[in-house]
């Protein structure tokens, strides 16, 4: 019991510490950097101390968690309103206008197009580092989540691609909105698409009514706004208690057994940033830039693991830092969250593939199998968001799509957690790419704002 109420104090006086550097005006990624690394250090304490499987981490993480999971909730709270009335005021701005079609077009190709840049490079780091599923021994954790695979298999195996299509739309909008489907954030950007292009066609033919519609959607917007600018105050927080997490709770040694694994897959993942990094070069954009004003984003989404909580984060990022307008960004972010995502559905199914491939007689090197291998995943990553995104998913469609055993993806659940914390930062750095992309193909892409150094200083 003294234990426990020591490791809340002692996570109280760090986060004591976090505002002490907010009220001297600390600028943002600093502070957050500081949480990253005190999350970290604290974590490894305990879990030296304790022991990762002890009581007393177990029921100081369930402290923590009030901490880092209530801020995710935060976030994923107001992920709907913000993408729903962005997107509105995008359209009442008359930032979009007839250009839906063009930006939604080229957001959904970048994001689809990097998908299979990154099956390429999934692929060729797994014959770089001679991977093989047959090297992983297999225990009960591994068994138990092969036996779960299949059953989430036998769930959509009968999904046909139009049907996985059909499901993004937005038969009832005001249940998208509570996000209690996989598909319910874009529905929700489709609908206020919709409502949007409704607006322009009000516009037209009644123009009183559509000003005082559109002071509405401004209004709405402002508070909106407001509210993502209070949560996203409490990022440092929330990245302590979620990197303490992580670092108190992870199973070392399972990360040493398979760390050829965990070090391929962070190659692959480091390479495949890289590629965002030239495409930005290609296109005249500072890519040194873009990394300073994105780490904040990308470092809540390597401790959270989770995409959808660093939407807000993302958009304001695009908006604020990179100069991308407010439609593209929250297209770009939106659909980010469950179509070509680099890491969870490019890389991840793309490595599981080659390493599966031998234990049912193919041979991985065989040109067809690439070839056929990369236009899968490219297309799946497309599909996967009809089935709930994630790379479970997205490896379940690869997988069976290959004529490859889907239960043999459960080989790496010892260290899946450590991997998947940088395959969602590079998801969301897909996303991001995508944005600053399109705006600039689509000559929307504000350039001083992108030029400017960060502008983060104080949140």
């Amino acid at each position: 019991m003294w234990f426990l109420v020591l490791n809340i104090f002692v996570m109280f006086l760090l986060i004591l510490g976090l505002y002490h550097l907010q009220k001297k005006h600390v600028s943002f990624s600093k502070r957050v950097f500081s949480a990253l690394g005190l999350g970290i250090v604290f974590g490894l304490i305990l879990q030296a101390v304790y022991g990762s499987t002890s009581e007393v981490i177990s029921h100081s993480v369930d402290w923590f968690n009030i901490v880092g999971n209530g801020y995710v909730k935060l976030l994923q709270m107001i992920v709907m309103p913000l993408v729903f009335i962005s997107i509105l005021s995008a359209f009442t701005k008359m930032k979009l206008k007839n250009n839906v079609g063009k930006i939604s077009g080229w957001i959904i190709a970048i994001l689809v197009g990097t998908t299979a840049i990154a099956a390429a490079v999934g692929i060729a780091t797994t014959f770089g580092f001679n991977l093989e599923a047959i090297q992983i021994e297999q225990g009960e954790a591994e068994t138990a989540r092969s036996q779960q695979l299949e059953e989430r298999f036998s769930q959509v195996e009968d999904l046909t691609l139009p049907e996985q299509i059909l499901s993004l739309l937005p038969a009832n909008p005001f249940l998208d909105f509570t996000g209690a489907r996989a598909t319910s954030t874009i529905a929700v950007v489709l609908f206020a698409a919709i409502v949007g292009l409704a607006y322009l066609g009000v516009r037209r033919k009644n123009e009183e009514q559509a000003d005082f519609f559109a002071k509405i959607v401004e209004t709405l917007h402002t508070v909106v706004m407001r509210i993502v600018t209070l949560i996203i105050r409490l990022t440092p927080f929330g990245v302590l208690a979620l990197m303490t997490r992580v670092s108190a709770t992870s199973d070392y040694d399972a990360i040493w057994k398979l760390g050829k694994f965990v070090v391929a897959s962070y190659v692959a993942l480091l390479i495949m940033f890289a590629i965002h990094l030239l495409l930005l070069t290609f296109f005249g954009l500072n890519p040194i830039t873009y990394v300073k004003k994105v780490l904040p984003v990308l470092t809540f989404a390597f401790t959270s693991r989770t995409s959808a909580g660093t939407l807000p984060l993302n958009v304001r990022a695009q908006t604020n830092e990179l100069g991308v307008s407010e439609g593209t960004a929250n297209f770009a972010g939106s659909f980010g969250l469950s179509i070509g995502q680099n890491g969870c559905a490019g890389v991840y199914p793309a490595m599981l593939a080659v390493m599966i491939a031998p234990t049912v007689g193919i041979n991985p090197l065989d040109p067809s199998f690439i070839i056929t291998l990369i236009a899968v995943v490219a297309i799946s990553s497309f599909g996967v968001a009809g089935v709930g995104g994630g790379a479970t998913f997205a490896a379940i469609l690869v997988l069976s799509a290959m004529n490859l055993p889907v239960g043999l993806a459960g080989l790496l659940i010892s260290i899946e957690p450590l991997i998947d914390m940088g395959r969602t930062a590079v998801n969301v750095s897909g996303s991001m790419t995508a944005g600053v992309l399109t705006d600039k193909i689509t000559h929307e892409l504000d350039q001083s704002v992108y030029d400017t150094p960060t502008q983060h200083a104080e949140v």
